[in-house]
């Protein structure tokens, strides 16, 4: 909305401030600026810019003086005019620039009216003004207020009217506040309506109340040309059966029958013989719209039968014809007019093709836009990876050469500077005495405690201080470890931020791969299979393929079932595993979305394996609390992580330190982080956290539910088991737990599981219960070989007891026992058959 800059004059009066209105003549910085603004002016955007303005004010007066001389004509029953009223007052807060064209069309409209009245619209285009005008003194010119100040000038002029008409009756001051009610209601629609008919923008989803406005105002333009005719045919009647099978044929028969209904109720109210237009023009909208599927002939048809119908009843043979060559006229114009003209209304309609492929062209800007963005994201990253990696090595090798040098002067400062002797050994000899020296730190580095007998003769033959000089080599070479091992610590913590910004880069490129993916159209994909769910008869609304590759299907529905019917686990799912080609099931289900009648569901490809888990666990001596951690959780790549961490004594301490390392790495899995990084990343953090050495071991294993695969991550953890039968697989690594040393050693171990194993992941709780066992694996392996049980959970009481019975006098240490089976999933639904069904063409993997 253009908002009026008005600046009132105030004159002075003493005592208050004084605002000068402007008297033509301008200073010297005004012209100055003004010359500067026209240069600006100059520049191809502001030309663009400047021709754009003045094409959309072109349309903007031409929408005006065609929509004002034909609402200055429309007049009701009993006199009743608020559309001249209705549609200044927007026009004047809307563009206040074409008021004056606005008020011209209206007054010319009302001479040819068939009850003309310029002066009544004169008055109340001169009361809105002087309303609006007051507004704008005080600053509270808002378009909110627009519909009050219509309604006041309405009322304030008709009332005077009805006043000097001398009529004592009461049903004139009541079609006053009528017509100023009116008045009021058109006010809101126009605000509404008006800006759609000069939009040029790109075709967008319209509002209900822009729909509503739109076919208001065009039953309210249909009314200002009641009275015209073209060889003996009203225009109003041909262009209301226009509209409504235009509306009907794009947009279907709830648009057309509404549609009708309005401009047959609002064509009524200026002519009480048309009153049976309401049903003429809904009942032929209806029809036209159900057979639109035909084309133009086929909603051209149903517009004649609905027509011809009722104006059989209760019409004369002069009334039935007159209908007739209407709807005939109607016909031709629709005939005639441009698919491009349909194709762009049709844009604004919900449920039609075009509707649907204006929000999907949204859709895949929107995501091509994100992609691209987060693909520059994650080039950023990587390049700061590359930097910082770039930056530490070759920083690095510099800073070995500088640092060498910078000893070696420190001993020649220290020792050598008061030596009579110097000028012999570093200016005469100078490549000798620094290789001597050099000789010298390296003994030093592989004895730090040398003692100056044990220097070598060369040395002692060409220094006289050789004491002082190795005390100095002593002392500078301890300096010079301190900060060698803290360049190393920076050093690797920056390797590590290098890790961390790759993974992050990584993960955003599979973002990228994943938005692009869902961008994939897949029209094909989903008619097939609309049309196979058809067959069984089942209600869907709406289908959205998101992913079709192999393993990672991804499917989401829009249905009207009942809850408790199942039809999506029992139907759905067998007949579209039987067309792809492998099993998928129901991963997630909401009611009441997208609205309270309706259901989404989420199919998903079904994984070839699952697991089993079972926990058993206890504090030491009793206590509620252990220092023992564990986790299980489903990632969302098709992978299910099982992580242990014993936290290092006991308590809450302990268990701070245990929980807090297995829920940022199981944060870290979820976003797709590598395991090794995810791994590195928790121990700098619990380095950072814990200053007074707390640490915790990490036992993680990530199973791959499609191919079996298991990789086990082992971080000062004690040995892990898989009991496959009467085999027994040990899985041990020996490195420190994370949070001691900086840079941790990580055994990556890979294991093809097989159906039916059973991993066995412990805390050296349990594994050190025996402690008269000299090898307690062997003993822990002897007992998973007697065990009998089967389920997972029972497997990890009978070990937690196990263990109790060897602390006959209390538990010694906390204990911990996670049990993971792995097993072959079996479909709840087997698939089946439908005649007639084929096998669904999958589309190319993006990559």
């Amino acid at each position: 909305m253009d908002k009026p800059s008005v600046v009132p004059f105030v004159p002075r009066t003493g005592t208050g401030p004084s605002i000068v209105p402007d008297t033509g003549r301008k200073s010297w910085f005004q012209k100055k600026g003004k010359a500067k603004q026209t240069q600006g002016d100059s520049h191809p955007h502001s030309l663009l810019t400047r021709w754009g303005e003045a094409l959309r004010t072109q349309q903007w007066l031409l929408v005006v003086i065609g929509v004002g001389f034909l609402l200055g004509r429309a007049v009701m029953l009993e006199g009743i005019a608020p559309f001249a009223a209705a549609f200044f007052g927007v026009i004047l807060y809307l563009r206040r620039d074409l008021a004056f064209w606005a008020m011209l069309s209206l007054v010319a409209g009302s001479f040819w009216a068939l009850e003309p009245m310029p002066a009544v619209i004169c008055a109340e285009i001169g009361v809105i003004y002087l309303l609006y005008r007051g507004l704008v003194l005080y600053e509270r010119a808002d378009l909110s207020h627009a519909p009050v100040v219509v309604f006041a000038g309405t009322l304030i002029v008709r009332l005077f009217d009805t006043l000097l008409v001398d009529n004592t009756g009461w049903l004139p001051y009541v079609l006053t506040l009528v017509e100023a009610g009116l008045a009021f209601v058109l006010t809101l629609i126009f605000v509404h309506a008006l800006p759609v008919l000069t939009r040029t923008r790109k075709a967008t989803e319209l509002r209900h109340e822009e729909w509503v406005g739109v076919a208001i105002l065009l039953a309210c333009l249909l009314t200002g040309m009641t009275g015209w005719t073209v060889f003996g045919v009203a225009v109003a009647s041909v262009l209301s059966r226009y509209l409504v099978v235009l509306t009907a044929f794009v947009g279907g028969p709830a648009l057309g029958t509404s549609v009708g209904v309005v401009a047959g109720m609002i064509l009524s109210l200026s002519n009480l013989g048309a009153a049976s237009e309401i049903g003429l023009l809904a009942f032929g909208g209806l029809m036209a719209g159900l057979v639109r599927e035909g084309g133009k002939a086929a909603s051209i048809f149903g517009l004649l039968l609905g027509t011809s119908v009722l104006a059989l009843y209760g019409s004369t043979v002069a009334e039935t014809m007159a209908s007739t060559w209407s709807t005939v006229a109607a016909s031709i114009l629709l005939l005639i007019t441009r698919r491009s003209l349909l194709e762009s209304i049709s844009r604004y309609v919900p449920g039609t093709t075009n509707y649907a492929q204006n929000q999907h062209d949204y859709a895949q800007k929107v995501r091509d836009l994100t992609a691209e963005r987060v693909e520059k994201f994650s080039e950023v990253f990587r390049q700061l990876s590359r930097s910082f990696r770039q930056i530490t090595q070759q920083g690095e090798t510099v800073r070995q050469g500088r640092d060498f040098d910078h000893f070696v002067n420190e001993v020649h400062e220290r020792a050598c500077a008061n030596c009579h002797r110097r000028n012999l050994c570093w200016d005469g000899q100078f490549i000798q005495t620094y290789k001597l020296m050099t000789d010298m730190m390296t003994a030093i580095e592989e004895e730090p405690d040398l003692m100056p007998a044990q220097m070598p003769k060369s040395w002692s033959r060409v220094c006289v201080k050789t004491p002082l000089v190795l005390d100095v080599l002593k002392r500078q070479y301890e300096v010079y470890r301190n900060d060698l091992h803290w360049r190393q610590q920076l050093q690797d913590s920056r390797f590590l931020v290098a890790d961390q910004l790759s993974g992050v880069s990584q993960v955003m490129d599979d973002l990228v791969k994943e938005i692009r993916r869902e961008a994939k159209q897949m029209d094909a994909q989903e008619r097939q299979i609309r049309d196979a769910l058809d067959r069984l008869g089942l209600a869907i609304q709406n289908i959205d393929i998101i992913n079709l590759e192999e393993g990672h299907i991804d499917i989401e529905m829009v249905h009207a079932f009942r809850t408790g019917y199942d039809e999506c686990r029992k139907m759905i799912a067998p007949l579209l595993s039987e067309i792809l080609g492998e099993t998928v099931t129901v991963s997630h289900e909401r009611s009441g979305v997208p609205s309270a009648h309706l259901s989404t569901v989420t199919f998903a490809s079904a994984k070839i394996y699952e697991v089993e888990t079972g926990v058993a666990g206890a504090a030491k001596d009793g206590d509620m609390l252990s220092g023992d951690s564990f986790s299980m959780v489903e990632l969302g790549n098709g992978k299910f992580a099982v992580a242990l961490s014993d936290g290092m004594g006991n308590g809450v301490r302990a268990r701070m330190e245990s929980s807090a390392a297995l829920s940022m790495l199981e944060q870290l899995l979820q976003s797709g982080i590598d395991e090794r990084l995810a791994v590195k990343s928790v121990n700098s953090v619990l380095l950072l956290r814990s200053p007074e050495e707390m640490f915790a071991t990490v036992d993680l294993a990530l199973i791959d539910l499609y191919t079996a695969h298991a990789t086990m991550l082992k971080i000062g953890s004690t040995p892990s088991f898989i009991k496959r039968g009467r085999e027994i697989i040990p899985i041990a690594a020996n490195n420190l737990p994370i949070g001691i040393l900086q840079d941790i050693e990580i055994d990556l171990l890979r294991v093809q599981l097989q159906p039916g194993d059973t991993l066995i992941m412990m805390t050296d709780g349990i594994l050190d219960s025996p402690g008269h066992a000299i090898n307690k694996e062997q003993w822990m392996k002897r007992v998973l070989q007697e065990l009998v049980a089967d389920d997972p959970q029972d497997i990890a009481d009978e070990l937690l007891n196990t263990a109790l019975r060897q602390y006959p006098g209390g538990v010694k240490d906390d204990m911990t026992v996670v049990v993971t089976r792995l097993t072959r999933h079996q479909p709840e639904w087997a698939a089946f058959r439908w005649p007639g069904l084929n096998r669904l063409e999958r589309p190319r993997t993006v990559s």
